[in-house]
Parts: structure tokens; C-alpha cells; sequence
């Protein structure tokens, strides 16, 4: 029973890192599926913070004792648990992104199904550029590199030693910027190809006025969609790649912006 002769200090080192773990997981694009069951992702939250307590305990600043400062403890570690979780966000963000432009393309824009990683409508497209993309991201350990992450997150913001500097503003905004410019760049290819493909119907439609181009060209950009979507994947193979390689960096940056 020694569990319950835990001091009061060391038990709210315990509650702070628990909602820096959780805070994470449940914001995480594959931790924090809907697909994922609550329970599950409670006991990891909870395995990970009894496993993380240790280090908080001996980096921690101290538990605030008046209720202004606990409010403002408690927001600083939602911020960092929120802002890390975003930063994976928007990569996959950006691969929905190209699926939505590319189903709108295609004609399946009247065509959505939800998605059972976020449980909102998505377009096809979108849905299975997603799916793959953290499949591939998964492959890469990608969320060992989360945990890894979590893990020394303790050492560079310690438990109530969070700021909020223009280095981390900034980075968000690259971010947020990138998110666009990768999602045009991997349809890119498709969307070019759909073009030419509408072109060349228009100009059938104005030679031969007598076929019914809208019948025949639905199927046809389908196919050329599904085709060159095809190749995009190995695009977004080795850019997921090169993402999961680059992402832990991009988390150790991030923390010691917020750590001051």
C-alpha cells in the first residue's frame, strides 16, 4: 500500500505529467484516433507518465500554490502537449489536402465517407492519402520518435518552465505555410495531367459536336487520377520518409523554443 503514502508535492508532479502525456497522445494524428479506444489511450497516457514521474519529479520547478498560478501551470503544459501534437498535424494535413483537390478533380467530390482517424466527412482521396501516409509514417517508427520526444521533453521544458517565444510563432507559421506547398507539390503532377485530359475533351467536344463528352469524359479522368495518384504514393513514400527522419529534430527544436 505504499502507493497511497504518496507526498502531496510528488502526487501533483504526477497529475502535471500526466497532462503533458495526455495532452499529446490525445491530439496525436495515430495515438489519438477516434479508432483508438479511450480506454486504450488512458492506460498508455498513464503507463508513460508513471514511467516519465522520475524525471519530472527531479527537473520540476515546483507546484504553484496559489489557483491563479496553477491555472496558468496547467496552460502552459495543454500549450506544449497542443503544439507538439500540431506540428505532426499539419504534415498529414498537407496529404489530405492534395487528396481533396484531387478528388474534386476526379468528380468524387459528391463522394465522401468519414474518416475513421479524425471521425469527420473526407473525400476519398484525401482519406486514402491519409491512411497511407501514417501507415508509411508508422513504418519509419514514427512513433517511437513521439515517445523518444515526450521522453526528453521533461529535461528541455521543465514542469512549469514554459515560454512562448517568437522562434516557436515563427516555426508555427513555416509550418502552417508548408502544409499548402507540400499538398499542391504532390498533386501537382495529377492535377496537370486532369487538365490536359479536360483540354482534350473540350477541344473533342468543339471538333465533334455530336459526342456526348461529359458521359465519356468521367471515366476517363478517373482512370488517369487513379493512375497518376498511383505513382504520387512512392512520391509520398519518400516524403513521409524524409519527414520521419527530419521529425525529431523538429520536435527538439520546438522544445527548447518553448523552454526558453
Amino acid at each position: 500500500m505504499e502507493i497511497l503514502n504518496i507526498p502531496t508535492a510528488e502526487f501533483r508532479i504526477f497529475l502535471i505529467v500526466l497532462l503533458r502525456v495526455s495532452s499529446l497522445l490525445f491530439l496525436f494524428p495515430f495515438y489519438g484516433s477516434p479508432v483508438v479506444p479511450v480506454r486504450v489511450k488512458t492506460a498508455l497516457s498513464l503507463v508513460l507518465a508513471f514511467t516519465l514521474w522520475p524525471v519530472a519529479a527531479k527537473t520540476s520547478l515546483g507546484f504553484p500554490e496559489d489557483t491563479v498560478s496553477m491555472f496558468i501551470y496547467v496552460g502552459a503544459e495543454l500549450v506544449l502537449g497542443v503544439s507538439l501534437a500540431l506540428s505532426a498535424r499539419l504534415f498529414f494535413a498537407a496529404i489530405q489536402l492534395a487528396g481533396q483537390i484531387l478528388s474534386f478533380q476526379m468528380g468524387f467530390s459528391m463522394i465522401e465517407t468519414i474518416d475513421p482517424q479524425s471521425g469527420a466527412s473526407m473525400a476519398v482521396m484525401g482519406q486514402v492519402g491519409y491512411l497511407t501516409a501514417m501507415l508509411i509514417f508508422l513504418a519509419f517508427g514514427g512513433h517511437h520518435v513521439v515517445i523518444t520526444a515526450l521522453a526528453d521533453s521533461f529535461y528541455l521544458v521543465k514542469p512549469g518552465g514554459l515560454f512562448l517565444t517568437k522562434g516557436l510563432w515563427d516555426t508555427m507559421t513555416i509550418l502552417i505555410s508548408a502544409m499548402f506547398t507540400v499538398g499542391i507539390r504532390v498533386a501537382a503532377p495529377t492535377m496537370v495531367a486532369l487538365f490536359f485530359t479536360t483540354c482534350a475533351f473540350g477541344m473533342c467536344a468543339r471538333f465533334v459536336p455530336q459526342m456526348n463528352v461529359l458521359v465519356l469524359a468521367f471515366p476517363v479522368k478517373i482512370a488517369v487520377g487513379l493512375a497518376l495518384f498511383g505513382l504520387t504514393l512512392q512520391a509520398i513514400h519518400i516524403m513521409v520518409g524524409r519527414f520521419a527522419g527530419e521529425y525529431s529534430a523538429l520536435l527538439t527544436n520546438m522544445m527548447r523554443m518553448l523552454g526558453g
